[in-house]
Order: structure tokens, then C-alpha cells, then sequence
């Protein structure tokens, strides 16, 4: 059972700590004060999705834990028989769940305390409106989720084929085009002669090397070609060749004349030698023509350009699509062929899914019988002793036969008063009447479930009096099997609690908070002729509350 919750900074809650005890206790307090506060925070254990303005506002993050004691082996109990559920919300709206101090997965968080505490709120009774949500309901009953989520896997393996088959049969009424743009796209592609998918990034490496390399060739070129000699031309090395030997035709009138020669001579070696490391920069024979090469990356980056933009993204997705493309033309060249092998893997796969599903009904029917009858055991409880509650089970029809959840459609359906046909739920009038059918059906499940603790959120909308007194009697019942907690707007649901909580809101230092605390006696009382009175409470309606305390079972 729910030992303790502890409530950190989650909207107006800034500290809430309550321990609860067995039996049936109920949460009461003006709109406002925080009730919603804290059903969203049990919510929250059970896997709810965070959301960021839960925390309050100007705190990092939201805390939320519980303490669950019990003997079922398959929870880690620690030494004192407890077993603690941690979540925590941070303001940007990422949180982290814990079990016993070590850090969960969110779902691990939600099975472990789905197993432990049921929550039954206010949406809940609405969604007896959507049809959808009957089989659900019913599945959980008939404890048949784990075939259904066996079965959901075939189904999802027969939608794939299904469309894989009609994808097929529409090509084959267009072979002859179809056929025509595949084999066109496939010959585009191949004459690329594509054989390394990484070929572009390559070239386009390969590219910004030769087009530096083409400048480094400019210029070395034109070092070689200044100061080489040669046998034309007036470079650098030629022309102090020629001032050499001329300086040595001075020497009869220039005393220095054959030093200076000796001088351009070594000058010479030198210019001739920069010009010759100048040329050795570039490998005439290992580069060839760069002029060619460029161009010839040029054109080829140009063509993968044009295919991308065609087939996809890169060459990998050009490849892909080759390959996919080749696929599609063998199966239209052989249609027919691989029609007929699809066909039958669709119905390999249709006969697994109505075995699956075979198995899903028949724990169905069994179910929903045993559904029925504890439905208007409980609805004669809640003061509808003359409704018939039924689970209509039908099974799907014609080329839509296979569902989501099998081949069924469930149904409930009430005749409310004798002589009328039966009628689905969501042509039911009164709201009060469907809280009570689904307070019967949430005691069917929870009974089912074995699960410790059952909390209900406002289960009593929509009715008051002594129908609101028989829901009361109904959850104080409920409670001799299991905890049950519930908020509640109602006094006659309240006087039957064995614990009452009040929720309040207080101001402190200028901010506002919620507090809870049990009541007991006069302050009992007082609570009750509140919610019976409302704003002035008058000594009758004190004289009521103190009635209906007395009256309690």
C-alpha cells in the first residue's frame, strides 16, 4: 500500500509530506487549494508526461516520491519492507525516476508503480465515451495485453505486405511506362560507372590540390624560365655568363676585371641552382597535364551534381536507388511471379494474426461475461439495481477483418430502464449515471488487478444524496480488500472515509502554498457542514455533517 508521498516544489505545493494509513481515506478542500496538485504528482510516478510549469516557479526542479510496503516478490523490497518511487522534474522539462534510490527508466518507473497503485481520474469517466477506449478497458480485465501486444507485431508485418501487394499491383497496371522509367533511370545511373561511393568526396579532394598545384607549376615555370640558361633567351644565368667573359676581355685595362668574373661565376651556380629547385617543385611526369585533370574532375563532379539531384543526397542514395530501381523492374518483368509470392506470405501472416487473435476473443468472451455480471453486481450497490450493463463483443467484417487489437470491436452497452433496448454508453444523458458505471467497472478492474492501493479522482461528478451516500458505502467497502483514496467534492462520500485530509491554501512570506492535514472530530464536522453549506454554515447543516458521521457503516 501508499505509506507516504512527499511533494517538493510542484505548483502551489512547495512541501507536502503525508503518511497515510489503511482503509478508505478521503482528500477535501475549497477549489483551488491544491487537490489537482496532488494527483498530478501521484500521476507523475505512474509515468505522466513532465511537464515544465508543474514546477514552481522560481525553483530549478519538482520533486516527487513515495514509499509503497508490502510482501509481493517481484518488487524490490528493501530491508524494512519499503519500496521508494522517485521522479524528478527540472524547469526545462527533462526528469529522472528512481526506485530505491537508483536511477530507472521512465519505463521502468511506470511498470513497476502501475503494479502497485491504480489512478482513476476525472478523464477517465469522459472516455467511457470513446468506444476505442471499451477494449482497452476490457483487454486489462481479461489480462490479454501481452497477447495483444504479440498480436499488434503480426498485424503491423500484414500492414507492410498488404501495402507492399497493392504498391505491386498498381506498377503492374502501368508496366509498360513504369517499366520504361526504370530501365532509363537504371542505364543513367550506370553509365556513371559508379564503383566507389566516396569517388566524389575524392575528386573534389583531388580538385583543390591540382588547381593549387596549378598555380605552383605558374610560378615555378617562370623561375626556371628567368634564370635558367639556355641555349635561348636572355635569362639570368645566360646573360652573367656573358658579363663573365666579357669582364675577362678587361683584364689588360681592369686590374680586378678576372676577380669580378670569378664572382658572376659563383653568382651564376647559385641563380642556376634556385631556378633548378624552382622546377623540381613539380613532376612534369607524375602530374601530366593539370589543365586535363581538372577539367576531367570538373566533368565528372558536374554529372554526380545532376544525378544527386535526381536519386538522392549523395552517391550512397544513388546506389540505393540503382538497386531499388533494379528490384522494382525485376518484379514488374516478373509481376505476376512476385504478386503471387506476396499474396502468399500475406496470407502465411493473416492465418498467424487470426490464430493471435483467436486466442485475444475467446479470453475475451470469457471475460466479458465475468465483466457484466461484477459491473451490475456493483451498479446495484450505487443505487442502479434495474441496469443491465453488457460487453458486446462482435467480430470485424470484410477486407478490413484484421484491427489494431484483433478482429473484435467491443461495445459496452446499458439498458437503463426495463423494456428498452440496449444502448451504447455514450448515449447516456446523465453524467452521474456514467460516474457510477465507471466507479463499478474501476472496482471490477482494481479487484482483478490485486493491485495494494486505488486512488480515484472526484469518481462522485455528477451526483449527490443518497447516490453520492451509496458511492461512499461502495468505496468504504472497496477498501476492506485494498487502500482506497479519494478526493472528493462530496460530504456523503467523506463521512464514510476512515481518514480525512484537508488541502489548504496559505500565505506565506507573500507566496502562496498548499498544506495537508488530517482532521478528526470537531474539524471533521466543521468540513463536512462546509461542503453541505458552502460559504455561511448554518447549525443544520453542522446538525447534517454530524448525521452523516454517525450514519457511517
Amino acid at each position: 500500500m501508499l505509506k507516504a508521498l512527499s511533494i517538493q516544489n510542484v505548483a502551489v505545493a512547495k512541501n507536502i509530506n503525508i503518511d497515510f494509513p489503511d482503509g478508505f481515506t478521503v482528500l477535501t478542500g475549497k477549489t483551488g487549494a491544491g487537490k489537482s496538485v496532488i494527483i498530478d504528482s501521484i500521476a507523475l510516478l505512474l509515468g505522466a508526461k513532465a511537464q515544465r510549469d508543474l514546477v514552481r516557479q522560481g525553483e530549478r526542479s519538482a520533486t516527487v516520491s513515495a514509499v509503497f510496503d508490502g510482501e509481493a516478490d517481484c518488487f524490490p523490497f528493501d530491508s524494512n519492507g519499503e519500496l521508494t518511487i522517485e521522479r524528478i522534474i527540472s524547469a526545462d522539462g527533462k526528469s529522472q525516476g528512481k526506485i530505491n534510490g537508483k536511477s530507472v527508466s521512465l519505463a521502468v518507473l511506470k511498470e513497476t508503480a502501475q503494479k502497485l497503485v491504480s489512478l482513476h481520474g476525472q478523464n477517465d469517466t469522459v472516455s467511457l465515451y470513446d468506444k476505442a477506449e471499451h477494449i482497452v478497458l476490457l483487454d486489462s480485465f481479461a489480462d490479454c495485453n501481452d497477447d495483444v501486444e504479440s498480436y499488434s507485431q503480426i498485424y503491423a508485418l500484414l500492414i507492410d505486405k498488404k501495402n507492399e501487394i497493392a504498391q505491386l499491383e498498381r506498377s503492374l497496371d502501368d508496366r509498360q511506362m513504369m517499366t520504361d522509367i526504370l530501365k532509363y533511370q537504371i542505364a543513367e545511373i550506370d553509365k556513371a560507372r559508379i564503383q566507389d561511393p566516396n569517388e566524389e568526396e575524392k575528386l573534389e579532394k583531388l580538385r583543390i590540390k591540382i588547381k593549387s598545384l596549378e598555380a605552383v607549376t605558374k610560378n615555378s615555370s617562370l623561375v626556371y624560365r628567368a634564370l635558367a640558361p639556355g641555349e635561348k633567351g636572355a635569362s639570368c644565368a645566360y646573360l652573367m655568363e656573358r658579363a663573365a667573359s666579357a669582364l675577362r676581355q678587361l683584364t689588360d685595362v681592369m686590374d680586378d676585371a678576372e676577380a669580378l668574373a670569378q664572382k658572376l661565376d659563383e653568382y651564376r651556380f647559385d641563380v642556376i641552382d634556385i631556378a633548378e629547385r624552382a622546377r623540381d617543385l613539380v613532376d612534369t611526369e607524375e602530374i601530366g597535364d593539370p589543365a586535363k585533370q581538372l577539367d576531367r574532375i570538373e566533368t565528372r563532379l558536374a554529372l554526380f551534381s545532376r544525378l544527386e539531384k535526381k536519386y538522392g543526397n549523395s552517391l550512397y542514395d544513388v546506389i540505393a536507388f540503382r538497386d531499388e530501381a533494379k528490384r522494382k523492374l525485376h518484379d514488374l518483368e516478373g509481376g505476376e511471379d512476385r504478386l503471387e509470392e506476396l499474396r502468399s506470405e500475406y496470407q502465411q501472416l493473416a492465418k498467424k494474426a487470426g490464430d493471435a487473435a483467436r486466442i485475444i476473443s475467446d479470453k475475451r468472451r470469457e471475460a466479458g461475461g465475468r465483466l457484466a455480471s461484477e459491473v451490475m453486481s456493483a451498479l446495484k450497490d450505487l443505487d442502479m439495481p434495474k441496469v443491465h450493463f453488457f460487453v458486446d463483443i462482435r467480430e470485424l467484417q470484410g477486407e478490413n477483418s484484421f484491427g489494431p487489437r484483433g478482429y473484435d470491436e467491443v461495445d459496452f452497452t446499458v439498458v437503463t430502464n426495463p423494456g428498452e433496448e440496449a444502448q451504447p454508453l455514450y448515449r447516456i444523458a446523465s453524467g452521474g449515471e456514467l460516474s457510477r458505471i465507471m466507479l463499478a467497472l474501476k472496482c471490477a478492474e482494481a479487484k482483478k488487478a490485486e493491485q495494494s492501493t486505488v486512488i480515484f479522482d472526484e469518481i462522485d461528478t455528477g451526483v449527490s444524496g443518497g447516490t453520492a451516500e451509496r458511492i461512499g458505502i461502495k468505496l468504504e467497502s472497496l477498501s476492506e480488500n485494498m487502500q482506497v483514496i479519494c478526493v472528493t467534492h462530496s460530504a456523503q462520500v467523506s463521512a464514510h472515509s476512515d481518514n480525512h485530509l484537508l488541502i489548504e491554501k496559505k500565505e506565506v512570506s507573500g507566496r502562496v502554498e498548499s498544506f495537508v492535514r488530517f482532521l478528526d472530530g470537531e474539524e471533521r464536522v466543521e468540513e463536512l457542514a462546509r461542503i453541505i453549506g458552502g460559504i455561511n454554515v448554518t447549525e443544520k447543516q453542522y446538525s447534517a455533517a454530524r448525521d452523516l458521521l454517525q450514519n457511517k457503516k
